[in-house]
């Protein structure tokens, strides 16, 4: 049983940048594939990012080049940079966590989920 914890969600203008980080509990952190998704108002959950357990990432366009993914195995930790950001990025994000070898970016692939945290990016 893996509990994820996100955290560093806000308000920030547009163009300006946030760092979100999830903490995860349990020892086999490194074993797991790691992502982020959010939900705008009135949409469904969508892919953000992922990383897998060997480091390689993958990004929705909607993110690419303004997002970056990392992990620290040693805190348990992943993290979201998010730079120059839009209104159209408000949403809730969310951690999530598999043990698959491949990095997927369909939700029900994922068994492990936090709260969420609210991003908010005015204009």
């Amino acid at each position: 049983q893996v509990q994820l914890v996100e955290s560093g969600g806000g308000l920030v203008q547009s163009g300006g940048s946030l760092r979100l980080s999830c903490a995860a509990s349990g020892h086999t952190f490194s074993s797991y594939t790691m992502a982020w998704f959010r939900r705008a108002p009135g949409k469904g959950r969508e892919f953000v990012a992922a990383i897998s357990r060997s480091g390689s990432r993958s990004y929705a366009d909607a993110v690419k080049g303004r997002f970056t993914i990392s992990r620290d195995n040693a805190k348990n930790t992943v993290y979201l940079q998010m730079n120059s950001l839009k209104p159209e990025d408000t949403a809730v994000y969310y951690c999530a966590a598999n043990r698959a070898i491949v990095v997927s970016t369909t939700t029900s692939m994922y068994y492990y989920w936090g709260q969420g945290t609210q991003v908010t990016v005015s204009s």
